[in-house]
């Protein structure tokens, strides 16, 4: 199993939201690429994320970014 195109944008805007705080954000303008805004939409259908323009990570959206970050850091080691 391979992840799609629209999965690998999803994931890399998961990997942009602040992993120190809570209570930061993100917003996604709209002259974004449409890859990010397309991304955006669906984790916000998903539920992961508040606002179809980013907003805060809901509670799947927090245990999802943390996974996300792991997995980073685990492929990214020398």
């Amino acid at each position: 199993m391979q992840l799609n195109q629209n999965q690998v944008s999803e994931l890399n805007l998961l990997l942009t939201f602040p992993d120190k705080s809570l209570m930061q954000g993100i917003k996604v303008h709209h002259d974004a690429g449409e890859e990010v805004l397309s991304a955006a939409q669906s984790l916000y259908e998903k539920g992961v994320i508040t606002q179809a323009d980013g907003g805060y990570l809901t509670d799947l959206g927090l245990e999802l970014a943390e996974h996300a970050q792991k997995l980073h850091i685990a492929l990214t080691k020398n």
